[in-house]
């Protein structure tokens, strides 16, 4: 997979080959041009230019197309514009669900465009961040799109739910996978999720920070989780980690 924002813009190869990339408008729909996503359209502008060049994230990606299979349900925590989502609809076909979750308003409107203008009828969006509260909670929506948290003090209130809850009140199916990027409150997900887990689902997990990635790591271990980096790796030192249940591990881990 080819990672053309990676190439240095210090060389004249590289200044000609990152020059198209200033010049599209950001409200372009385009396609995507590589990865198990090539040929679905795009608002350019919505994110990172790697989302529509095909190459964000290109581990995680590989590691998702691995593990997720037709009929399953996958949660995307922390949707953001819908790259993921888009990615599991894909993945799971007709026969399976998405839920994706998203607090951020503008976040919210183009994650329902690129699910509107890819027609994907196995997805459903909540508007709302998952934590381990019911009600309201502020948002900083940071200086990006793709930096929005929740936050006491933030300038927005969004609604907030404990996945546990929507669970219980039939909103949401029980996950085969969760994908959880949420800015720092991974582990307030976790801790309302608890239930969730013990349907044993697969989860892949973007930590935030020393102190959230520790809790993390005793949350899932406190839920018979195997914990690696998503590399394969031991979970030190990298923030990108993939939990396997026990009678998953051989499967999963292998």
């Amino acid at each position: 997979m080819i990672d053309f924002p990676s190439i240095s813009g210090s060389t004249l190869t590289g200044r000609v080959i990152r020059l198209p990339l200033r010049l599209v408008p950001k409200e372009a729909a385009v396609r995507i041009l590589q990865g198990p996503l090539r040929g679905k359209r795009w608002i350019a502008g919505s994110a990172n230019h790697r989302c529509w060049l095909g190459s964000y994230e290109a581990t995680k990606q590989t590691k998702i197309t691995e593990i997720v299979r037709r009929g399953m349900v996958c949660w995307d925590v922390g949707a953001n514009v819908g790259f993921y989502t888009l990615l599991f609809a894909e993945l799971v076909g007709a026969g399976g669900r998405v839920f994706a979750f998203e607090p951020a308003p503008r976040n919210v409107q183009m994650l329902r465009r690129h699910v509107e203008m890819n027609r994907c009828q196995n997805v459903r969006i909540f508007p709302c961040a998952l934590g381990n509260i019911d009600g309201e909670t502020g948002f900083d929506p940071g200086p990006d799109t793709l930096t929005g948290h929740l936050a006491a003090g933030g300038p927005l209130k969004v609604s907030c739910s404990r996945a546990d809850t929507l669970l219980a009140e039939g909103q949401l199916e029980a996950p085969d996978v969760i994908k959880i990027d949420v800015e720092g409150a991974e582990a307030d997900v976790l801790r309302g999720a608890c239930g969730a887990l013990e349907h044993r689902p697969t989860v892949f997990l973007a930590t935030h920070g020393e102190t959230v990635h520790r809790a993390c790591l005793d949350l899932l271990g406190t839920s018979g989780y195997r914990v690696r980096g998503l590399d394969g790796g031991p979970p030190e030192g990298t923030g990108e980690l993939l939990a396997v249940r026990p009678t998953e591990v051989r499967r999963e881990m292998a």
